[in-house]
């Protein structure tokens, strides 16, 4: 039987890329991180991840024991629920920031509300300034949204993405044409960072789509009339990040990060942050 704590620690490891924010995640020195993954690792007889260098990534045999480890996780609170007695009760006021929605986060809002069907669970779809305004309003309970990295010390940082610039493949920019920009309505993270690092890099633009949601995004810059700002991580397969073949300037890396209202129950609340936090919501699907 693998050990769900060797599990946790390996899921970690496998959605923040790294040792060192792996323990941070869960409290544990960045030692013991690398104890459990070898423990994990001599359980199953594979090598589960690869170390070098530029970094840590998932061998083929760890992409199959992150499939795993989510599905035994999931059993083992299941399990937990059932006999414990203990169903979490109350009303759960979340908003999620609307990009989310292509990312593992409506299967897991899903598997939560199978869990724990004495919650109530209300979704609030938005951009993330707006929905941020709302959880400290008192409107909302929880809020999963995107941040400026290193904007803020509130909340319980999820991971880190790099925003990038995307587009169709084989658009093209002629030289010295405004650069023809798809965005989010404001106030949005994504257009202010595009609008800045333009005008800061002398390069001109001009608005070619205006849109409230994810999905606007994304259909324009399918339909090839412009470039838009977007987390690296979420890039569909069918959509390439074009900063440096169009020479567009760097832009900034986000959090993503779960922000409570301290002022409300908490049990729902943590019910749903160890979800988020143990699914590994931040990638395409």
């Amino acid at each position: 039987m693998l050990d769900p704590v060797l599990l946790q620690t390996f899921l970690a490891v496998a959605e923040t890329g790294s040792f060192t924010q792996a323990g941070a995640r869960l409290g544990i020195s960045q030692p013991t991180v690398s104890q459990h993954v070898r423990r994990l690792e001599t359980a199953v007889s594979r090598t589960l991840v690869a170390r070098d260098t530029r970094g840590v990534a998932l061998t083929d045999n760890g992409d199959a024991m992150a499939g795993f480890a989510r599905t035994i996780l999931a059993a083992h609170a299941t399990a937990d629920a059932y006999f414990s007695g203990a169903a979490t009760r109350g009303r759960l006021r979340f908003g999620a920031a609307d990009d989310l929605a292509i990312t593992q986060l409506p299967r897991i809002l899903r598997d939560f509300r199978r869990l724990h069907p004495q919650v109530n669970l209300e979704l609030t779809v938005n951009q993330s300034s707006p929905l941020l305004r709302r959880v400290h309003a008192g409107q909302l309970d929880l809020v999963f949204i995107k941040q400026t990295a290193g904007e803020s010390a509130e909340g319980t940082r999820v991971a880190t993405d790099q925003m990038v610039w995307m587009a169709q493949d084989g658009i093209a920019l002629e030289p010295g044409e405004p650069v023809p920009l798809i965005a989010y309505q404001a106030p949005s993270i994504s257009r202010q960072m595009a609008i800045d690092a333009l005008e800061s890099a002398g390069r001109t633009w001009r608005i070619t789509c205006n849109t409230r949601d994810v999905n606007g995004v994304l259909a324009a810059v399918r339909a090839g009339i412009g470039v838009a700002v977007f987390p690296h991580s979420l890039i569909p397969a069918d959509l390439v990040k074009v900063s440096q073949r169009l020479a567009l300037p760097d832009l900034p890396a986000v959090d993503y990060v779960l922000i409570a209202n301290p002022t409300v129950q908490r049990e729902p609340i943590d019910a749903l942050t160890n979800a988020i936090l143990s699914r590994g919501v931040v990638r395409a699907v």
